[in-house]
């Protein structure tokens, strides 16, 4: 009897940027474009997704299924999406990501999950997700390509990237020095107080773009200047995010293994190889940085500890300096094993928003963000996933990145702070991680 053909196909090589030329004429489109050394798991897969089976996007007042109002509850209907059509084991077993939900997440729609009502209105959607039927698998690592296809879809043309230069853009801060300093004073004083432990502070600047800013061309331009792990350009026609994320927020296997990598802890990286190792083990001995990376460590243990088999969470890096263009940042690793009776949808219920970028204990830290930032986060700060038809997932904490929401960009940054902050010193560490960007961008 013969077998039906396999809905994957091995395809010739050619490199994930090629990919970008597919997405310019899609309205609903998502690039999870892994950058850096393709020697580092976290960057060998990348993944082209083009036309949806399903789209949901959610604003404070709305709730749309493939663009008409529905009712309900967004949690329900984001898990019977990633859970509709068939699985394909033969493809599962090569490559990681074989279709299902990609979706993000903004940091309101984390507050409204802590019940956090917050001052500020945002323009962003809560959520916008879309589940992909098809996807093109770059594996970067073994120079491999594959198409998977579940409704025999052709293999979409790519071309080679047309040069074109980045688009100029005047970003403006949305708070000078001197009143984001007193922000970080007031947060000593809460601190102090006994209220908290740490919150992170952040602030966006923003850029007006007009009806024919080239979108891809910005997106070309942050991942040549910013190369990172958790690179993504989700489109949509009323959103769109341009992320180059250096943070895992989440992962889950096939298995039930839970992961989180929190990032807290900043220096610059070096001119030199001596330098750079000069600032490494500056930060690896800077009293400051390890409790601040510390803390959100216990923060993300105790949330993943939520959903966890008991006994099961535990913490195999703690603090260890690692490099990224432009810094170097402390990480710790948090893994677990998921009960038995929930799955992905569960896991990002139990952890948004991300712990690393919120504070401790986490729900005051919030209140306190709220009342002491000057708008909304909008996506920065919440999280961009991806839910396999395995159910495995992986997510990224929405960092050094450009969300755009009709003719407005923004771009955040921010940083944990501590009885032992300094202002000054925090708000250069601020401009060390937006500068890539806005430099990128300067008119």
């Amino acid at each position: 009897m013969s077998r039906a053909p396999l809905p994957f196909t091995e395809i010739p090589w050619r490199p994930p940027e090629q990919a970008l030329s597919a997405m310019d004429s899609a309205p609903w489109a998502a690039f999870l474009d892994s950058g850096g050394p393709d020697t580092d798991d976290r960057a060998r897969w990348s993944f082209l997704c083009l036309s949806p089976a399903e789209t949901l996007d959610w604003h404070a007042g709305s709730l749309r299924r493939n663009g008409i109002s529905i009712q309900g509850d967004v949690w329900t209907h984001l898990r019977d999406m990633a859970a509709a059509s068939t699985r394909c084991p033969e493809a599962e077993d090569i490559i990681p990501f074989t279709g299902g939900v990609i979706g993000m997440m903004s940091y309101e729609a984390g507050m409204a999950l802590e019940k956090v009502p917050s001052r500020h209105v945002s323009s962003a959607p809560r959520l916008v997700a879309a589940s992909f039927e098809d996807v093109l698998a770059f594996d970067r690592h073994e120079e491999r390509c594959w198409w998977i296809s579940r409704r025999g879809h052709p293999t979409p043309e790519l071309t080679s990237p047309t040069i074109c230069p980045a688009p100029s853009l005047r970003f403006r801060p949305e708070q000078p020095r001197d009143i984001w300093m007193d922000a970080v004073r007031s947060i000593i004083a809460f601190i102090r107080a006994g209220d908290i432990f740490q919150a992170n502070l952040t602030m966006r600047w923003v850029a007006e773009c007009a009806d024919g800013f080239d979108e891809l061309a910005a997106y070309r331009t942050l991942r040549q200047t910013s190369p990172a792990p958790f690179g993504a350009y989700l489109k949509t026609p009323d959103f769109s995010l341009l992320s180059a994320s250096v943070e895992r927020f989440i992962s889950l296997s096939r298995g039930g293994l839970i992961e989180t990598r929190p990032i807290k802890g900043t220096i610059s990286l070096g001119h030199t190889p001596e330098e750079t190792a000069r600032n490494s083990r500056t930060l690896a001995a800077d009293e400051k940085e390890r409790a601040e990376n510390l803390m959100i460590t216990d923060l993300m243990r105790n949330d993943i500890g939520r959903v966890s088999q008991i006994g099961s969470v535990r913490v195999p890096q703690l603090s260890k300096v690692e490099q990224f263009p432009h810094v170097l940042h402390l990480v710790s690793v948090v893994q677990a094993q998921l009960r038995h009776e929930l799955d992905a949808i569960d896991l990002l219920q139990a952890t948004l928003p991300p712990g690393s970028v919120t504070g401790a204990p986490k729900k005051r830290a919030m209140e306190i963000i709220d009342l002491l930032e000057a708008s909304a986060r909008g996506a920065y700060c919440g999280s961009l996933f991806r839910i396999g038809k395995d159910g495995a997932m992986d997510s990224s904490v929405i960092i050094r990145s450009m969300a755009r929401s009709g003719d407005t960009l923004s771009v955040g940054a921010g940083g944990g702070i501590t009885v032992l902050s300094d202002p000054m010193r925090e708000y250069e560490e601020m401009l060390l991680k937006v500068s890539p960007i806005l430099k990128a961008f300067e008119a």
